[in-house]
């Protein structure tokens, strides 16, 4: 599986409900909001289909969006962030999610390069505390 440009892959050190649950009480216990949990496995199940557990959470601090949509109201396309938790096919599961880095270069935001690495910086803990729950 090739990883595109800014997504950033994680292995976790649990199983899939593990590694979800995790998740929830990370988040929770950072002070993000939970805007949305999509069970994507289940969602396919209902229409007769088969995926991989696979949970998408839609989440976020308005804190810290708000001044990259005022910026460019594009980027809430994007936001709020996601973080998408799989098992693969080798039981392993996975934690990814895109850098704001990435995403203002994509939309060529320029003058929130600090802000941006700033989020990048408490993703990329929020992410580890969660893979090693």
């Amino acid at each position: 599986m090739m990883t595109p440009h800014g997504v950033n892959v994680r292995q976790s050190a649990h199983d899939f409900a593990t590694t979800v649950t995790a998740a929830r009480n990370v988040l929770n216990a950072l002070g993000q909001s939970i805007f949305a949990e999509i069970d994507q496995a289940a969602a396919a199940q209902s229409v007769g289909l088969h995926l991989r557990p696979t949970m998408l959470f839609v989440f976020g601090n308005p804190k810290a969006g708000t001044g990259l949509m005022v910026t460019d109201p594009l980027v809430a396309l994007e936001l709020p962030l996601k973080l998408l938790i799989w098992q693969a096919d080798d039981g392993v599961t996975n934690v990814a999610y895109r850098s704001v880095t990435s995403l203002i270069d994509a939309y060529g935001i320029a003058g929130v390069d600090a802000h941006a690495q700033q989020i990048d910086g408490a993703l990329a803990a929020l992410v580890n505390n969660i893979v090693t729950y």
